[in-house]
């Protein structure tokens, strides 16, 4: 990484607050090695997106998102479409403090949190990474973890509303409480231009990176730099069904199951009736999706 000032983009919020408390210790401690941080703090949802787009438009290339999951998902926001096709040192660095409560994506790379993404950023460690463009009847937004549909965005949901303050385990909580309340959803999609593929399912993930709601292990051999999305597609299962492979997520054993397929694909046509919830890096919206796009080594991140 080049001696370039990073922008430190700080959600106060996330982790229940616990982002607040910890956050001026760990960028104290990346200045006293030598990086020099600028840092902005987010007031409430979306505006992380509107701060990074403005300095990415005025020359800051590199920044950090410190938070959570979705602390990360609104930096990439801000980064893409403005940012496609940049390369060389105007291609956005992504670095995390991860203070929040997922922290989903960076545990691809490790399991020190906060410690490994720290002596990331001091070292200057840069690797490329996918973003994935999801096209939707009111326009376009980007991720580089997961986008769920059907039970794992009715859990994000819960998780969100009922269960924020438990960290990790609030997805937990949200999984046994949306088990009792159980769903199959109807799905349709075409995998890289191939036949239709349509029935009803628990849910379908797909996935740039391999973790979600924490530690669970959605899709096991997903890697943020191959240019693929990892589909996982779980088939009707009732309560019983469901509560004897969820153990499963956490070892990425699930994908063995009779009622999973699991399969990779670059670019994926979907077709819903209309609107539905949908789970994207630990956000919910709802909305219409039309298609997803791998959009191979778009940024960098620091991990």
């Amino acid at each position: 990484m080049s001696h370039r000032p990073l922008l430190a983009i700080i959600n106060p919020a996330a982790g229940g607050g616990r982002c607040r408390k910890l956050a001026p210790a760990a960028l104290a401690d990346l200045r006293a090695s030598g990086l020099e941080i600028h840092e902005q703090e987010t007031a409430g949802p979306g505006e992380a997106t509107e701060l990074v787009r403005e300095a990415y438009r005025e020359g800051v290339r590199g920044f950090i998102a410190v938070g959570g999951d979705g602390t990360g998902y609104e930096v990439v926001n801000g980064l893409l479409p403005e940012a496609l096709g940049a390369q060389g040192q105007d291609k956005p660095l992504l670095g995390f403090l991860p203070l929040g409560t997922g922290n989903s994506f960076l545990r691809d790379f490790t399991t020190d949190g906060a410690v490994h993404a720290a002596r990331a950023l001091r070292e200057g460690r840069r690797r490329p990474c996918d973003v994935v463009r999801l096209v939707h009847d009111g326009g376009e937004l980007f991720f580089i973890n997961l986008l769920g549909i059907g039970f794992l965005a009715d859990v994000a949901t819960t998780a969100n509303q009922r269960f924020k303050g438990l960290g990790a385990g609030g997805y937990v909580a949200g999984v046994l409480l949306r088990t009792a309340l159980l769903k199959q959803h109807p799905v349709e999609m075409h995998l890289d231009g191939g036949d239709m593929w349509k029935q009803f399912a628990l849910f379908v993930s797909f996935c740039n990176s391999r973790y979600t709601g924490g530690q669970m292990m959605m899709a096991p051999h997903a890697a943020t730099d191959d240019g693929k999305l990892d589909v996982v597609l779980a088939g009707p299962m009732g309560r019983l069904g469901l509560l004897s492979a969820f153990p499963r997520i956490f070892s990425g054993e699930h994908i063995h199951l009779p009622a999973v397929t699991y399969c990779q694909a670059s670019r994926i046509e979907l077709a819903f009736d209309g609107p539905l919830d949908v789970m994207v890096d630990g956000e919910v919206f709802h909305l219409r999706p039309r298609s997803l796009e791998v959009l191979a080594g778009a940024i960098e991140v620091c991990a």
